[in-house]
């Protein structure tokens, strides 16, 4: 459901109790997580008893299975998740008692109250990139409160309230919530249109960056290897914000600027680990190891070490930082291996973040097999990319295409796995059918040596667990 931002946003001391419908999610979760650390009555409910639900019931934060009126009971403001239906019982009584009823994005804009904030935008990358600007930050003792999308492990989550000024906050564009934060300090990592179903044409969605753009008040950093990154240099320094480029591709260079770029270079990915020497910034041939495998992730690295470096802090300490970094949850994350076959998951569910994710896994899978199950997300999107999709796959050795996660959306008998697995050339590709059922059919095919990925933003993620499970029957049986 779509909640109108509200006219004003009083900091967490001025909400009363507060109860969040769907705060097992990871937006709403890192909400939760930094209001209760800052004293404030906090409850929610979620749908399932999640690894998240458990957590935050032991950090002290009441969490119901299930959604019911009385939860609501008392409450003073009500935050909602997107994936929430208007005819939910909590919201319907949250109306009729005339509680406060807030999106997202205005709980999020509530806890950065009195603190510098430093908003990480753009279609792929938010995640990482602002998990890697927090732990440089923590590296350079400077002790930043962050709400990243995702838990991190080497942070231990995904939201802390931190001794010292800075806020690191991803910021979605999905349904606008970016458009709200106002920030000292934004980073935009790339323009790649997405999120159809909210903005309804490509260049509505371009221009949407262009207005978060001008809710920055100091400082903007823009990943210039992407376009319509880079387009947002001349609407920034328009607006006199200092703005630094960064990135690896010496033709995406800004001109005439050279103190205000971060340049990559001698990008290597080798066992499982990304390197490369950076320049500019007063910084020539600095060496950086990142413990994730992947070009992509040296971008996101250089938009956090610029970042760092242009608040003040030393680069050999951000690049201590920055090695800390080992994953995010669903970010190409290592899940286990049993009997010679082992399993990522990812979030990945646009072409762009496929190839990259595939290119990754690659990497990993040295000579081996790579074995892909997709769960496409979202009917507009598939609508709209499904045969780039399927380009995207074509560099694996096996897809697998699972029947559509709908989330918000209606079904539309025309868009179906079909477009995606039409599209894929090279590999052997097949419908999988319901995501339930995905992992008995691929299993008698998987043998040592395999890398299996599993990717999208729907419950896919539960096709990797029952793959090591039944990986683990056939060793136990001998079969």
């Amino acid at each position: 459901m779509k909640v109108p931002f509200p006219d004003a946003v009083p900091g967490p001391d001025g909400l009363g109790r507060v109860h969040l419908v769907g705060i097992g999610g990871a937006g709403l979760s890192a909400i939760a997580r930094l209001m209760a650390q800052q004293g404030v009555s906090v409850s929610g409910s979620d749908a399932a008893d999640t690894d998240v639900v458990r957590a935050l019931r032991s950090e002290g934060i009441t969490v119901h299975v299930g959604h019911a009126a009385e939860h609501v009971a008392g409450v003073d403001t009500v935050i909602v998740s997107t994936a929430v239906r208007e005819d939910n019982p909590e919201v319907v009584a949250a109306r009729a008692a005339g509680a406060r009823l807030w999106p997202r994005s205005a709980g999020l804009r509530s806890v950065m109250s009195g603190r510098r904030t430093v908003a990480v935008a753009g279609t792929h990358g938010k995640t990482t990139t602002t998990a890697m600007l927090t732990c440089a930050l923590v590296g350079a003792g400077a002790e930043p409160s962050f709400a990243i999308g995702a838990e991190v492990a080497s942070l231990g989550t995904n939201a802390r309230l931190g001794a010292g000024h800075l806020l690191v906050a991803e910021a979605d564009e999905s349904d606008g919530a970016f458009l709200h934060y106002e920030p000292a300090v934004a980073v935009v990592t790339n323009v790649d249109a997405d999120h159809l179903d909210t903005w309804g044409t490509e260049e509505a969605y371009a221009a949407a960056f262009d207005e978060f753009v001008g809710t920055v008040a100091e400082l903007l950093v823009v990943g210039a290897d992407d376009p319509g990154a880079a387009a947002l240099v001349a609407v920034g320094r328009a607006r006199g914000l200092d703005v630094v480029t960064t990135g690896i591709d010496p033709s995406a260079q800004v001109p005439d600027h050279p103190d205000d770029e971060l340049r990559a270079r001698d990008v290597r990915v080798v066992e499982g680990a990304t390197t490369f020497l950076v320049d500019g910034m007063g910084l020539s041939g600095l060496p950086v190891q990142l413990a994730v495998p992947g070009a992509h992730y040296a971008q996101d690295a250089l938009l956090a070490l610029a970042v760092g470096l242009r608040l003040g802090h030393p680069a050999d300490a951000l690049v201590a930082g920055l090695a800390t970094y080992g994953g995010a949850r669903r970010r190409m994350e290592r899940l286990g291996a049993v009997d010679g076959v082992t399993v990522y998951d990812s979030y990945a569910h646009h072409p762009t973040e496929i190839r990259a994710d595939l290119a990754a896994a690659r990497s990993l899978a040295g000579d081996g097999r790579l074995v892909v199950v997709y769960q496409p997300h979202l009917v507009s999107r598939t609508r709209r990319y499904g045969a780039e999709m399927g380009q995207a796959l074509s560099s694996a050795d096996r897809v697998v295409v699972a029947d559509l996660y709908l989330a918000r959306e209606d079904p539309d008998p025309a868009v179906t796995a079909a477009l995606v697995v039409d599209a894929v050339h090279g590999p052997p590709a097949s419908a999988g059918g319901p995501v339930e059922s995905v992992h008995a059919a691929l299993l008698p095919e998987l043998g040592d040596g395999d890398l299996v990925l599993t990717l999208g933003a729907g419950d896919v993620t539960t096709v990797g667990p029952r793959i090591l499970e039944g990986l683990r029957t056939r060793e136990a049986s001998g079969a």
